[in-house]
């Protein structure tokens, strides 16, 4: 009887363990869109808590941190991610590992077919060959997503580097009358740099009590240096959220570079991001880019509010 008993416990206990296994493999089993968004990608993946991650591997960079040779999984695996919103579509978030020459490029073709990009950063010092890290956002149907993100992760690993021209000994002095007019603000001459800011005294920001203007850091600025035919443009914009993608559309249509996008602040009211970008070419053709980038801002209501 007792054996019987043993028995009996055994065959309950493999039947127990069989049913959750099954339990398990089923809700690991990927979904048929996301199985259609990793056929389109052309890339692996998989599917837990409710979270389908493709994964985008740097496996063909070779990467060095002073010297230390450090493989993908130390944090040069990049990925988008998708999950299921209540009303049934996808929201879609992503980081991409980019090599510099690939950012711009990338960011153009997401940004073309109606992706989101949030940050722009790096991760680490000393890397070899030097990464940056773009993280992206979407909304919409799974083949969809995938459909719109596509262009940008298939320039991944196929951006070639341009060749910089050496900057030319002559021209014409750069006018800042000219480049103010564009601008629509005056600027400040810094021995051979011109330099326009511009504050955000819409937004209204104060902490404790204390007003955050222009020289507090919230601005938007535009330096230039080197001749008319010639010059080079480096700057700053802040941003509301919403802000964020027209002024990349603006930059990127004008042929100006984005560098970084991130936060200045924390406990901000509003929420303000920040973004630095670069560009070369005729100083009249860079001011243009920047006014372009500057005119897509205050366009809303400002959401007035005090950090503290």
């Amino acid at each position: 009887m007792l054996c019987f008993m043993k028995k009996r416990m055994l065959f309950l206990l493999v039947g127990v363990c069989l049913a959750f296994s099954g339990v398990s493999a089923v809700a690991q089993e990927i979904p048929s869109d996301y199985q259609e968004v990793l056929k389109s990608l052309d890339r692996k993946g998989d599917f837990e808590a409710g979270v389908l991650k493709v994964n985008i591997p740097r496996n063909d960079l070779k990467m060095a941190i002073r010297g230390f040779s450090t493989p993908t999984p130390f944090g040069f695996g990049g990925w988008i991610a998708l999950t299921k919103a209540t009303d049934g579509s996808d929201v879609m978030m992503g980081d991409l590992v980019l090599l510099q020459e690939e950012v711009n490029p990338v960011l153009s073709a997401l940004l073309d077919n109606g992706i989101d990009v949030t940050a722009l950063h790096n991760h680490f010092f000393w890397d070899d060959p030097h990464v940056f890290y773009m993280h992206v956002h979407g909304m919409g149907k799974a083949a969809d997503l995938a459909r719109r993100v596509k262009p940008g992760l298939d320039l991944i690993g196929h951006v070639k580097p341009e060749t910089a021209a050496p900057a030319s000994s002559g021209g014409t002095a750069l006018d800042s009358a000219k480049l103010t007019k564009i601008v629509g603000h005056e600027g400040e001459q810094a021995g051979a740099v011109y330099k326009i800011t511009v504050g955000r005294d819409d937004l209204g920001m104060k902490e404790h009590g204390a007003v955050i203007n222009a020289r507090m850091g919230l601005n938007t600025w535009a330096a230039f240096i080197g001749t008319q035919e010639d010059a080079a443009i480096a700057g700053d914009v802040a941003m509301l959220e919403e802000e964020v993608t027209p002024v990349l559309k603006a930059l990127r249509k004008n042929g100006l570079d984005v560098v970084a996008i991130h936060h200045h602040m924390t406990g901000d009211r509003p929420i303000v991001i920040f973004l630095h970008y670069w560009g070369r070419g005729p100083a009249e053709k860079l001011a243009a880019g920047f006014k372009a980038a500057l005119d897509e801002l205050g366009k809303g209501a400002p959401a007035h509010g005090g950090a503290h």
